[in-house]
């Protein structure tokens, strides 16, 4: 089974062709230089370069693959959540080039796509508990198969990967700036109580990171030189090398507090998701090894420190024991997932690869460079689901942001 994925669904235009599980050929044409003129992503800028860029780009992916369309049994396509605008211009070619060779169309959850991206170099195993944490969403899944992933947690406000967006934004870094503050970051000395971990005092599975943008910006505002030594970073004239122990650039005495806060910022986002998903992990499977009993949970007061992160993971511990223990009817979760662009922060998948080794658990995660929007995992994604007999007819819709995506599958023969 070939498998044509078309991925619009932001300001990426991916394409990529999967046979039987194998990818085959991909193809990619980013914006970000065109929006970052702009420090975010224009809407309708992004869906006029979808729309300059897709023909050709289809045409790319055939002639490396050495397949004409006519070779296509499946075209998978990016539904949602996304901008509209971008998502049409996808879903309107999905659909033209499937009426036009008789493929099967597929309506692919761009986030599941996220998820299933992890399974592209290793198996997948079901069920798993799967973290998705991007710049519009941090969700937590239980993944029963690739079309059951049932919501446990969800962003309330802002997404972590807004949250590195606009941190970065405030220093004057290049747009997109997670992956610059976690290089920087990584040359820095991580301070636990700089910044807090964001909507952690509760019993849920949700995530808010606005209070931690805020606490970020104010950081920002009381220290104008880390703005200036970022700025002297995004504009190359400052090169920083080495460990923060001297190596760094004399000329800009601050750049090491710079890293250093880029450091503690990366580390406070990757904790709090660690805390979130150990804490839906214990409600999933039980109690983790070596646990430690916490008492009843309270909440911090005003100007009292952060919780240390033993601290923290007691009380995930306590609050997954005592409000929603195990259902002992349903399976353990027998694999931790991760994906979406902010996984693949250095300082995420340490925090997660941690939690996996003290639960006893493979924690699958998508290559660096496919945790970012791609053809490959929406063409991977399609194989499965046309694998299960499932497409859509020519009336599918496309989901934007803020709405569920429906699970309006059909039954077709398999192809």
């Amino acid at each position: 089974m070939l498998c044509l994925g078309i991925e619009t669904s932001c300001d990426e235009t991916a394409l990529a062709l999967v046979r039987d599980g194998v990818v085959v050929a991909d193809v990619m044409s980013s914006q970000a230089d065109v929006h970052a003129l702009f420090g975010g992503v224009v809407p309708e800028l992004a869906s006029r370069e979808h729309y300059r860029l897709i023909g050709a780009l289809c045409d790319e992916v055939l002639r490396r693959a050495g397949v004409t369309a006519a070779d296509i049994d499946v075209v998978a396509v990016a539904r949602g959540p996304g901008l509209l605008g971008s998502l049409l211009v996808g879903m309107g070619f999905a659909k033209g080039l499937a009426l036009a060779t008789g493929a099967r169309l597929v309506g692919v959850n761009h986030l599941h796509a996220h998820l299933l991206a992890a399974g592209i170099a290793a198996e997948m195993a079901y069920p798993a508990l799967g973290l998705l944490v991007s710049g519009g969403h941090t969700h937590i899944y239980r993944m029963e198969s690739p079309r059951h992933m049932p919501l446990l947690g969800r962003t309330l406000d802002d997404a972590a990967g807004e949250a590195f967006d606009k941190v970065a934004k405030q220093l004057g870094l290049a747009y997109p700036g997670g992956r610059t503050i976690d290089e920087l970051g990584r040359k820095g000395r991580v301070n636990p109580t700089m910044f807090p971990r964001p909507y952690v005092d509760n019993d849920n599975l949700d995530f808010s990171f606005s209070g931690l943008k805020t606490a970020a910006g104010l950081v920002i505002q009381a220290n104008p030189a880390l703005a200036a030594a970022a700025r002297a970073v995004a504009t190359g004239s400052v090169a920083v090398a080495g460990s923060v122990d001297g190596a760094a650039d004399q000329a800009l005495p601050d750049v090491s507090g710079l890293c250093d806060m880029c450091a503690s910022f990366n580390h406070a986002v990757a904790d709090t998701l660690r805390i979130k998903l150990e804490r839906a992990l214990v409600r999933e499977n039980g109690p983790l090894p070596g646990t430690p009993t916490a008492p009843a949970r309270k909440k911090r007061k005003k100007g009292e420190a952060v919780a240390t992160d033993t601290d923290q993971a007691a009380l995930a511990a306590h609050a997954g024991q005592g409000v929603t223990p195990p259902d002992p009817h349903r399976p353990p979760v027998r694999a931790l997932v991760a994906a979406g662009g902010v996984a693949a922060n250095s300082y995420v998948r340490e925090a997660l690869g941690d939690l996996a080794r003290r639960a006893g658990l493979p924690l699958l995660l998508p290559s660096p460079a496919l945790c970012t929007d791609n053809g490959i995992m929406v063409a991977h994604a399609g194989w499965q689901l046309a694998s299960l007999g499932l497409g859509h007819d020519l009336a599918l819709e496309a989901i934007p942001r803020g709405r569920s995506i429906p699970d309006d599958f059909t039954m077709f023969r398999s192809v």
